[in-house]
């Protein structure tokens, strides 16, 4: 698919909308981690009854959910080489039941164990009902328009010196899909602090305004000054 799309210069983005419990995890775990907080486990349990329910009940299409909710946390932990060891990785255990009488109401329940300071033990538990397709929809529709509207971006770099467009793989994408595919080579973010900030600075660029940074430098200083400040080492 990836080979045809970049034959046809079209965008191919992902798997699976990211719309609730992974879209949690992903900013719950990013916060743990980055807190100094070892996330020991994660076990996810849900249950519905709607279609989407219906065929994750078939071993193949569960098998290909699994992946795509346990890999959200991989980029987070693979970061922390002080948390955790190359290769070491927290226990990610998914169930996902048919349940025909609750509909489209999907209820999720999560449980993080982390270590804490002296060996002590946390523990966070969530509880969540939704209606899935309803959840779903919206993000079906930001896809679509933002899909469009990067057919539409061209950029450079000084390094680049002709106007480029964007890769067939688009993977700025990701703030929105469970499993974001990326260009050969390019890094796989999953923390959706992240997703967000790509996206949004890009949009920062195409109508002038500088790159988010959440420094305010120019609040930070004893003397108040009207021009900007710049930082160098």
């Amino acid at each position: 698919m990836i080979d045809l799309a970049q034959k046809y210069k079209v965008f191919v983005g992902g798997d699976d909308f990211k719309s609730g419990q992974t879209k949690m995890k992903s900013v719950l775990v990013e916060f743990l981690v980055s807190a100094g907080i070892k996330v020991e486990s994660i076990v996810s349990y849900n249950h519905l009854g709607n279609n989407d329910g219906k065929n994750l009940s078939a071993p193949q299409q569960f098998r290909s959910k699994e992946i795509s909710k346990s890999n959200v946390v991989d980029d987070m932990v693979a970061a922390n080489h002080i948390l955790y060891k190359p290769s070491e990785h927290p226990d990610h255990v998914i169930v996902i039941k048919y349940v025909p009488f609750v509909k489209d109401s999907k209820k999720a329940m999560d449980e993080y164990c982390s270590s804490i300071f002296l060996n002590g033990l946390s523990t966070i538990a969530i509880h969540n009902t939704c209606e899935d397709s309803l959840l779903a929809s919206p993000i079906i529709i930001d896809l679509v328009i933002l899909t469009e509207l990067m057919t539409r971006i061209h950029y450079k770099t000084p390094d680049i010196k002709e106007w480029q467009s964007f890769d067939p793989v688009l993977s700025v994408l990701s703030y929105l899909l469970k499993a974001p595919v990326v260009p050969d080579g390019a890094p796989v973010i999953n923390a959706l602090g992240a997703q967000r900030r790509c996206l949004t600075n890009i949009l920062l660029a195409c109508i002038g305004l500088p790159a988010e940074t959440d420094m305010l430098l120019e609040h930070k200083t004893t003397l108040p000054s009207p021009i900007p400040i710049r930082a160098k080492l």
